[in-house]
């Protein structure tokens, strides 16, 4: 593998963005399945109980994953910026940093994970009749936090220097993998929720190992030596400084959907399946923003470091419409076919009605989300971590909760949650299109 053929300086770049958003939206597709799937097979070989657990678990694995994989993608920007500048001896500091830091967070995550969790499922105001199985499932699934952490550290090793079509075989790996186990362990063994939650930690080891040891064979700048893993204080300084802000912003995101959640759960558990299914669905319209927004970010942050900034400005233009077009077709595709969908997940009439409800609410928005994260990707990678951080914090964390604690309180109805969602994606957007012309005139002297 050369890195030259994944450099994104040099050479078309529609071309260079397509060919690495592809892979990746390929592989977010077959790990949104297996996702699905456990929630698919729980739903249908369980009980309705049970997936409501496993749906009333998902905001709090968020709120912990967002917070270590923004450090990673702070990582990732780095080492980019050193891959675009071609300094191969800074490159592999930041490596190194990155991996340490990887497992200091691996640690922390499991300890949180697995100790925290009646607490945290209790502030949520679980129902008792999943509060059992949720907590369960949330302990099985932290144990496997090593693996979690781990393998998001090096694929962004990976992305960094453009390499999305590794990481895109070992997720396809991993996915069938996580299926194949959980149809053994619920299907065969009749394992509850545990079966779901250890078919994932299992598929997460594997696909950990394998792109592990991809790191350590290549022969490019960003080869893994475990002996060399150590902090270099100048890299890390530049991690903390492009993480923390990606991780708070996705922190403040999932944390206030944790407060959304526990404000469905008022509803009892047939709301919790039913806007569950409908988020599971939502992972696959937003498989584009995902792809596109990883794409993007390498690709301003190695022409940043090579100083290309027409190649920035074409990119961005690329990326933003590329993103746009596409979601336009997954929403009008949600929205006719939600009743569909979310009867896959469960036949129960008014789990259903829930599903469809929010999922035809949210469709008709999703253009807007996908705006507001590929310009998040953008400006992170111009070294601007701070703006999405603070914007995310305003429009999709207090305003959300502000809605809920005031409106809420007055009009304590389900369709309040479908909505709040559209109503804080039109106040981000609005804010970063005024962002995306300010920083373009100043840092890429364009208006």
């Amino acid at each position: 593998m050369r890195l030259s053929q994944y450099l994104m300086t040099e050479g078309n770049i529609h071309g260079k963005i397509i060919r690495f958003a592809v892979p990746v939206f390929i592989g977010q597709f077959f790990q949104q399945m297996y996702n699905t799937v456990d929630s698919l097979i729980v739903g249908n070989l369980i009980n309705a109980e049970a997936l409501a657990a496993v749906a009333s678990t998902a905001s709090y694995i968020y709120l912990m994953t967002a917070f270590f994989m923004g450090f990673a993608m702070g990582a990732g920007v780095v080492i980019a910026r050193h891959i675009g500048a071609r300094n191969d001896a800074e490159t592999g500091k930041a490596v190194h940093t990155a991996v340490g830091l990887g497992l200091v967070f691996s640690l922390l995550m499991t300890l949180c994970g697995i100790f925290f969790s009646p607490t945290v499922l209790t502030w949520m105001s679980t129902p008792e009749n999943v509060m059992d199985q949720a907590v369960r499932y949330l302990r099985v699934y932290f144990s496997g936090s090593v693996a979690i952490v781990m393998y998001n550290v090096f694929v962004g090793i990976l992305q960094a220097a453009g390499d999305s079509k590794h990481p895109l075989y070992y997720l396809v790996i991993s996915s069938l993998t996580n299926i194949v186990l959980d149809l053994l362990f619920i299907g065969v063994f009749k394992m509850d929720v545990e079966g779901a939650a250890l078919a994932t930690v299992i598929s997460q080891i594997l696909s950990m190992v394998l792109v592990a040891r991809l790191l350590l064979n290549t022969t490019e700048s960003y080869r893994l030596r475990p002996k060399a893993i150590r902090f270099d204080r100048d890299n890390m300084r530049q991690i903390f400084r492009y993480g923390i802000p990606t991780a708070l912003q996705g922190c403040v995101i999932d944390l206030s959907n944790m407060l959304i959640q526990s404000y469905i759960n008022g509803f009892g558990s047939q709301a919790m399946a039913g806007l569950g299914a409908s988020s599971k669905i939502e992972g696959f319209a937003f498989l584009p923003v995902t792809a596109f927004s990883m794409a993007l970010t390498t690709f301003v942050s190695q022409n940043m470091g090579a100083n290309k900034k027409e190649r920035i400005r074409e990119g961005m233009r690329f990326g933003l419409g590329s993103t746009a077009g596409m979601l336009v077709v997954m929403g009008a595709l949600m929205y006719l076919f939600a009743p569909q969908l979310i009867t896959l997940f469960n036949q129960e009439p008014d789990i259903i009605a829930y599903g469809v409800t929010r999922t035809r609410i949210c469709a008709l928005f999703y253009v807007l989300v996908g705006f507001s994260h590929t310009a998040s990707a953008v400006a992170r990678g111009l070294g601007k971590p701070m703006t999405p951080m603070v914007v995310m914090l305003v429009c999709w964390c207090f305003v959300r909760v502000a809605v809920l604690l005031t409106i809420g309180r007055v009009w304590h109805d389900i369709r309040l949650v479908c909505w709040i969602y559209p109503f804080t994606w039109s106040l981000s957007s609005v804010v970063y299109v005024f962002y995306l012309r300010a920083v373009s005139k100043k840092m890429l002297g364009t208006a």
